[in-house]
């Protein structure tokens, strides 16, 4: 995308924190609903995608903190996972999003979510492993947490993040990627 003042990225940033700390409430009435949906990375991803690598970050970090300490969501033995999981996507979605360049605005998208989901599982699993469970931490449980119990989220994020980057471009609220020469 084009580059967007740091006054509007800052102002979508922080609607972007708002999200994570609003939407898991929502999602918090469904039954289990934060776990299968993960609704707090969908503004830490489209924060990413929006507005570049370091607010995707800040978004990452600060979206789950705030929320923590606002509403208790996630609870504090989850947020250190959380902050390493989600701060890893708000870098890596923005990061590729910046160098990935196929002249199809999806194509993009789609690598760039791909890639960040998957780098933030691995990530937040590592950490885990080594920092959180003590070793403890088994290939099976990383699995289970990040795949098997969270496919409802990760389908979610795949069809709804990248419409929404598209909507915004079309309504242009943000830079078009690839502008008409």
């Amino acid at each position: 995308m084009s580059k967007m003042s740091p006054v509007k990225c800052t102002v979508i940033t922080g609607v972007c924190i708002g999200l994570c700390v609003v939407l898991p409430m929502a999602f918090h009435a469904i039954p289990n609903g934060g776990t299968l949906f993960s609704p707090m990375h969908i503004p830490v991803l489209l924060c990413g995608l929006i507005c570049g690598w370091a607010y995707g970050l800040l978004c990452g970090l600060a979206g789950p903190l705030l929320s923590a300490l606002l509403t208790g969501m996630p609870p504090m033995q989850y947020l250190p996972a959380m902050l390493v999981e989600l701060g890893t996507y708000g870098l890596m979605c923005g990061l590729l999003f910046s160098l990935v360049r196929t002249k199809k605005l999806y194509t993009d998208l789609y690598i760039s979510l791909v890639v960040g989901l998957l780098a933030g599982r691995i990530v937040a699993g590592i950490a885990q492993a080594l920092l959180f469970f003590g070793g403890r931490y088994t290939l099976a449980l990383w699995l289970t947490s990040y795949f098997v119990r969270t496919w409802p989220g990760m389908v979610t994020h795949l069809i709804l993040v990248p419409a929404v980057v598209a909507a915004l471009i079309k309504a242009k609220l943000v830079p078009e990627r690839y502008p008409a020469e």
